[in-house]
């Protein structure tokens, strides 16, 4: 009969554990979730600034003029 309380107290001890973990994951995961919020948010801001201009490098087909297609 004491195996069976030794096991059974070992599966909650157990469960308890996974618990524990398991909140800490969903804690973890609802920060990372704001953070990245957060950075997409900071991103659209910065959208005009982030995006390529026509140049002078920009050469008609979209290849900067100094790189070589076709060629090794």
């Amino acid at each position: 009969m004491t195996w069976i309380f030794l096991a059974a107290g070992l599966v909650l001890a157990g469960l308890a554990v996974l618990g524990v973990a398991g909140a800490r994951a969903a804690a973890a995961a609802r920060t990372l979730t704001r953070e990245v919020a957060a950075a997409k948010a900071r991103l659209e801001r910065g959208q005009p600034r982030l995006t390529p201009r026509k140049d002078e490098t920009t050469a008609p087909g979209g290849v900067p003029s100094g790189l070589k297609t076709g060629t090794r």
